[in-house]
């Protein structure tokens, strides 16, 4: 592999604690008597432009200058206050649903998904979609999905072209789609072509790959705000829906509906408190999260994890002996994903709307103020984790992240559905690929952040070099 100079490190880096900073709902007196954030001083324009297109560089420079609490002009309305202390994330993640509901109502994602869907609801609602999907991605089900993905990753790594540069990004992505395509579909294996279910794969991977062009970044910025969507989104989801309509249709009228165990075939039969079923639409908006966030947040993730791995041998000599020996190999292939998410989480930010005054340390911020959880920040604080911007899987040694200062699925009752699918994702297809081959970068310069929606994923699609093991 290509040797990438690192900095000296110990033998182990344990991780840390911040500084305890009170934080939560506060009554009127006790906010006026504390500060406001300080804000950033650019204009709403340049702000947002600097946060959608370097998000990375604009929160920490916000940070240094500023401080651990700051407030910007955004695209969600109200000035959103950026924080990155675990206890503010604590008193956020712990509140009462009515006192902190989520933003993603609020996210571009709104006029893709709908707001029918688990991600964009709030309330009761939300609830309900959550306990209706929660079986689907834990235990039992989990157990199923292993041997599949297991079969699914070798198939893709059968393909790989060797010996020359390519992009992971994609094969990552044909991964996990073919994963969520088998567990919301109950589909294994290529969709019999010209089916419905064909056309809805053709068209997700169309509109994620055409999500990255320059275009899709101002069409982007059109849909703030809106619950339907307009102009080019409008177009590419018209292609989406009319296959994901159609699976449903036909799903309808299945004569095995009542014994598939697949998640859609479960919503279909599913009734509400009033006995009622989903709707169509409310369905669509279901799947449409579930196959556009379930499979594209997995596959960036690798795809980091392998970006950062082939720049630091010390970090992959490690995760291979011990995968390649049999010793260790579950704790180091997971230490290397928690590191992976630490240092590149692929949201690198979550929000909610605090309905009361809120204390945030030394700051105080007004009811209806939206308050957003920097999971940058926090998984860049040195406090809690020495060398921060080093990635070094073995701070994790003997360590499990802690429920607030490791967040890349988000948290309390909002925490992501699919986190432990996605967990069980990232280990089988680590230790396949681990094992059969050897990839190297095909350039010592670290790849830079894009950003795309609520994403943050790698410029060049995490570009390596793959080669057969060597003596494998």
């Amino acid at each position: 592999m290509t040797a990438v100079a690192t900095e000296s490190r110990p033998e182990r880096l344990l991780i840390g604690e911040a500084p305890p900073s009170p934080a939560g709902p506060i009554d009127a007196q006790e906010a006026a008597e504390l500060r406001a954030p300080p804000a950033i001083p650019l204009p709403r324009f340049v702000q947002v432009l600097r946060f959608n297109q370097r998000q990375i560089q604009f929160v920490f420079r916000a940070r240094r200058e500023l401080g651990e609490v700051f407030r910007m002009r955004g695209m969600v309305s109200g000035g959103p206050v950026i924080t990155s202390h675990p206890d503010h994330v604590r008193s956020l993640f712990t509140a009462r649903p009515e006192q902190a509901p989520s933003i993603t109502g609020e996210s571009p994602l709104r006029p893709i998904v709908g707001p029918n869907s688990v991600l964009t609801a709030i309330g009761p609602r939300h609830m309900r979609q959550r306990k209706l999907l929660l079986p689907s991605f834990h235990g039992e089900a989990i157990q199923r999905y292993s041997q599949m993905i297991a079969d699914i990753t070798q198939r893709q790594l059968d393909k790989l072209p060797l010996g020359r540069p390519l992009p992971l990004a994609p094969h990552m992505q044909a991964i996990t789609l073919d994963v969520i395509m088998g567990g919301i579909f109950g589909i294994e294996g290529r969709p019999a072509r010209g089916s419905a279910e064909m056309r809805l794969r053709a068209a997700t991977r169309a509109l994620v790959e055409a999500s990255t062009w320059p275009l899709a970044q101002l069409a982007e910025l059109m849909n703030i705000g809106r619950d339907e969507p307009v102009g080019l989104t409008r177009s590419g989801l018209a292609i989406l829906d009319r296959a994901a309509y159609a699976v449903i249709a036909e799903r309808r009228r299945a004569p095995d509906l009542e014994e598939r165990r697949d998640i859609l075939s479960t919503l279909i039969l599913t009734r509400t408190e009033d006995g009622e079923c989903l709707s169509d639409r409310e369905l669509r908006d279901e799947l449409l999260t579930l196959v556009l966030a379930g499979h594209e947040t997995t596959a960036n993730s690798l795809a980091w994890i392998w970006e950062r791995l082939v720049r630091t041998p010390d970090a992959y000599d490690r995760v291979r002996d011990a995968v390649r020996s049999d010793s260790g190999a579950d704790e180091a292939i997971e230490a290397v994903i928690y590191e992976g998410m630490r240092s590149r989480p692929v949201i690198p930010m979550i929000g909610r709307r605090v309905t009361a005054p809120w204390r945030l340390g030394d700051y105080a911020v007004p009811g209806d103020t939206p308050v957003a959880m920097s999971i940058l920040l926090v998984h860049h604080r040195e406090d809690l984790y020495p060398e921060p911007f080093a990635f070094r899987p073995e701070r994790w040694d003997g360590h499990k992240p802690g429920t607030y200062e490791w967040i890349p699925f988000g948290g309390g009752i909002r925490r992501c559905l699919g986190a432990s699918l996605a967990m069980a994702e990232q280990r089988i297809v680590l230790d396949a690929m681990v094992r059969r081959l050897d990839i190297e970068a095909d350039d010592p310069e670290p790849e830079r952040a894009v950003h795309r929606n609520v994403t943050m994923i790698p410029s060049r699609g995490a570009r390596v070099i793959v080669r057969k093991r060597v003596g494998g």
